[in-house]
């Protein structure tokens, strides 16, 4: 199925041939998780090619493709692309290995932007499932954090103990670098854990997720060691309430502009407009950040069925500390789903 929409999007740009080399998107079509592979994919044959390394591998798990071992893939494209004029290439190429490839061949090479996103924006039941088991795993993770948590501790401590519980529970790996920052570098949006030990009144930021079976999760939390000031307090609230409202409100055919007005409305009418200054959410998947992405300008695009979004609000002030809320969701025809359970209420440790 994945196969035939590419093959029907190829006749539709005129490209009588398309070139792969993303590894991610060679996943997505094939099911080959190794780390050297190329697809050739023309109108009457398709073409798997990877190293002697993985041959073996490759033929077990590609079907419908001829499948062969070759050091030099595109030496192999520009003998099997003879009778091919439009030959598509994925414009995330290296310039050096394009000018490899260009020097090759001498039909006209096509970039293409994204060729792959259209359709891995819209997940099937087998990847809802994946990306399910993904964010159970975050969950667990951040009820164990909760325990682990003291004064004293240092940021990459909490983190250190994210990264290893999450793939206690069976993930390959963390889906990007974890965040935790507590006190006034919780005002940081993308605070990397640092060597500072979390003191006793301090707010804590923890961005964190996980792979699992190549998909990935995406949680944020803001918690509490001993009881915040009013200020806080006021921020934390005010959070959960754009990220609530955003989740009451999600389903298909909401437009992209909406998606991020309606919790950015809350903040601003709170008055904390200035203070969130990054996206409202993005897609994610085989990649931690994919498409779709959002702002008030996309009034002509639509949340879909079956897409998975974040939705992560935030309020940061300079030199004060900050709040995010961030859950994952999965868009239905009349609502949503979030994937992310854990619980919102503030949190106090």
């Amino acid at each position: 199925m994945r196969l035939q929409k590419i093959k029907e999007k190829m006749k539709q740009s005129n490209l009588e041939g398309l070139v792969i080399t993303d590894m991610k998107n060679i996943f997505y079509l094939t099911g080959f998780s190794g780390t050297a592979g190329t697809v050739f994919l023309t109108k009457d044959e398709d073409y798997f090619m990877t190293d002697d390394r993985y041959i073996d591998f490759a033929k077990s798990v590609v079907g419908n493709m001829n499948v062969f071992s070759t050091r030099s893939a595109f030496s192999e494209i520009a003998k099997l692309a003879k009778n091919i004029d439009r030959i598509g290439f994925e414009d995330n190429l290296d310039f050096a290995t394009y000018q490899n490839f260009s020097s090759l061949i001498s039909q006209k090479l096509i970039p293409t932007h994204e060729f792959f996103m259209e359709f891995r924006q819209i997940k099937d039941l087998s990847e809802i499932k994946v990306i399910r088991k993904a964010c159970e795993i975050t969950d667990l993770a951040f009820e164990a954090v909760l325990k682990f948590i003291e004064p004293g501790k240092s940021e990459i401590e909490v983190a250190n103990f994210l990264d290893f519980k999450m793939r206690e529970l069976g993930a390959s790996g963390t889906s990007f670098e974890t965040i935790v920052a507590s006190g006034v570098r919780s005002s940081l949006p993308h605070g990397v854990a640092s060597h500072k030990l979390i003191e006793n009144g301090e707010a804590i930021t923890m961005d964190f997720g996980c792979y699992y079976n190549f998909y990935a999760s995406d949680m944020t939390r803001t918690v509490f060691l001993g009881k915040p000031n009013s200020e806080m307090k006021e921020i934390y609230e005010v959070v959960r309430l754009a990220n609530q409202a955003l989740i009451d409100q999600s389903k298909a055919t909401l437009s992209f502009a909406d998606f991020d007005r309606i919790p950015r409305n809350i903040i601003e009418l709170a008055g904390f407009g200035d203070n969130f200054n990054h996206g409202i959410g993005h897609g994610f998947g085989l990649d931690i950040h994919e498409v779709p992405y959002f702002s008030q300008k996309m009034t002509d695009q639509y949340l879909q069925k079956n897409m998975i979004v974040t939705d992560e609000p935030g309020i940061y002030l300079s030199g004060f500390g900050g709040v995010r809320i961030e859950d994952d969701v999965l868009i239905l025809e009349n609502g949503c789903e979030v994937l992310t359970k854990s619980p919102k209420e503030l949190i106090v440790i």
